[in-house]
């Protein structure tokens, strides 16, 4: 009787375990792991403009292979096309695959491009940029671009119409050679999260005005392009004081500064003594050929005499500001009595506004990559197209996870290494994730490119200190500042004051420009000229 119940048991584990399988298999609806060749299942394009060569490639360190971008500066094509296409409009659709930068990513895409079915007569090895896709997701990252897209094709039902919808401040791509894994996963609600490595980045509604750009539904109205300003419609709120008038003690020729008479030569001032002399240690090299070379001279050192002195060479008077300047003269403004506001087009009905309960994307017909980068190592891996999330969860605990552990231990090792006993490296890496962090707060979109710019250059420096991360952390502080506190308008100053400190910053351009290599003392108090200057030079 035991026999038969353990075996009753048996039966039913193994029923229960087909079941989930077939669940699973259910649930996904495209996977590539690229264990086996790429050949037969992917198609490389054979268009002229993609001449980077793709390869059946480890890892780096793991036994685990990829689809790997070979070779520097070349655009790649690359597709595969389903046996089925998959629909966007019903349930949920979770995007997934992984990007390993093992030579970093200063200039290129590692995207993936979803195609929605092509015109009768396309072939996969005709696959190019023209390709119309529905979706568009991953990393991409060159200049002032450092974003993970996700980008949808949307028809207008009233135009026909389709057009690219980007989604709005999308996180950053990971600044490591680490593998990463990216998910989008698309739900019936309309709704779209963006996870990194399983940890959601951003959410947003499709058809949410404040989430993608362009919104997926355009305006109800449009400014009418028939409308035209008046000839006689006066924009300006202030004019100047048609009644001024420039007094008579008004010199516009004063100049800004003058010589400050009343300064004296430093006692100790080294007359006789050059800033700069022949390096005494140097010598001519011995494969120097004067007749080829011309003749051989010593390189410049600083005079060490005049390291104590203050000033060497020819002294001159220093200048002082000029108490008599006050620039070129302006009517002060006064307010307009015919302003009459800045002018805006009417508005009329948007002709292509329409309103929809949920976004109609076309569906997924292929998948392809087709990227250009100055990068080579980009490894793609383990791509997955599913209906269920916690089958994207699974992938990603038994595909990337464990290679992602591997790698990051041995990244936390090199970088105690690099960083010494006090682990600075590590302590700096933890600093940098917070502060890609946040870049990535919605209200800093029109600061974000200026901070990851700081965040990079602040990264490719091998010593960087305590001080320069203090540095990038005062930046945004200031951004937050700004943004919460705004800034206190002035009042308006008297014009006199306002034309004075313009002349005054056009004359200093000139004089930069006029004076170049001379020092220049603030106020009018008399003051030693600066040491290690250049020789004054007469205009």
């Amino acid at each position: 009787m035991k026999a038969v119940h353990l075996g009753l048991a048996a039966a039913l584990l193994v029923l229960c375990l087909s079941f989930v399988q077939l669940r699973a298999s259910d649930d996904e609806i495209f996977y590539d792991s690229f264990d086996e060749s790429f050949e037969g299942r992917w198609i490389v394009s054979e268009k002229d403009d993609y001449q980077g060569v793709w390869k059946h490639s480890k890892s780096e360190g793991h036994d685990d292979y990829g689809l790997l971008v070979s070779e520097k500066a070349r655009k790649y094509a690359i597709v595969n096309e389903l046996d089925e296409p998959v629909s966007l409009k019903d349930g949920t659709v979770v995007l997934q695959f992984e990007t390993r930068l093992q030579n970093g990513l200063e200039c290129g895409g590692a995207y993936l491009k979803y195609l929605r079915p092509q015109d009768a007569g396309w072939k996969a090895k005709e696959f190019d940029n023209e390709s119309p896709y529905s979706i568009m997701f991953g990393p991409d990252k060159c200049g002032a671009t450092n974003k993970v897209h996700f980008i949808v094709k949307h028809k207008n039902p009233k135009t026909g119409e389709y057009a690219e919808h980007h989604l709005k401040n999308p996180p950053s791509v990971p600044a490591d050679k680490l593998s990463h894994v990216y998910t989008a996963i698309l739900e019936s609600g309309n709704s779209v999260r963006i996870l990194i490595d399983g940890s959601e980045k951003k959410k947003a509604n499709f058809l949410s005005e404040d989430d993608f750009e362009p919104p997926i539904i355009p305006a109800k109205t449009i400014a009418d392009p028939d409308d035209k300003k008046p000839e006689d419609w006066d924009e300006r709120a202030k004019i100047p004081d048609p009644n001024a008038v420039k007094p008579d003690d008004w010199d516009e020729d004063a100049p800004i500064e003058i010589v400050d008479e009343e300064a004296e030569k430093p006692e100790g001032w080294l007359d006789d003594e050059p800033e700069e002399i022949d390096d005494p240690e140097a010598t001519k090299p011995e494969d120097w050929d004067d007749e080829e070379d011309g003749e051989w001279e010593a390189p410049k050192i600083d005079n060490p005499k005049c390291e104590t002195a203050p000033g060497c060479g020819e002294w001159k008077k220093p200048m002082k500001r000029n108490p008599e300047y006050k620039g070129k003269w302006h009517a002060p403004e006064i307010d307009n009595p015919n302003y009459k506001g800045i002018w805006k087009p009417r508005q009329i009905p948007n002709p292509s506004y329409f309103e929809i309960e949920k976004p109609d994307f076309d569906p997924v017909a292929a998948i392809g990559i087709e990227i250009w980068t100055m990068q080579d190592g980009i490894l793609f891996d383990n791509i997955l197209i599913a209906k269920d999330e916690k089958l994207a969860t699974s992938y990603r605990d038994e595909k990337w996870k464990p290679k992602f552990e591997v790698e990051k231990e041995k990244q936390k090792a090199e970088e105690a290494a690099a960083g010494g006993p006090d682990g600075l490296a590590e302590y700096q890496k933890k600093v940098f994730d917070v502060l890609y962090k946040i870049a990535d707060i919605s209200f800093l979109s029109q600061y974000r490119s200026k901070i990851i710019d700081v965040i990079e250059k602040g990264e490719k420096q091998p010593n960087l200190t305590i001080g320069i991360i203090v540095s990038i952390v005062v930046v945004i502080f200031t951004i937050l500042l700004r943004l919460v506190f705004g800034g206190k308008k002035q009042q308006p100053a008297k014009r006199e004051e306002k034309s004075t400190v313009a002349a005054e910053s056009s004359s200093d351009q000139s004089s930069s420009g006029e004076k170049e290599g001379e020092e220049k003392e603030d106020g009018g108090a008399a003051a030693p000229p600066r040491r290690r200057s250049g020789p004054r030079r007469d205009n």
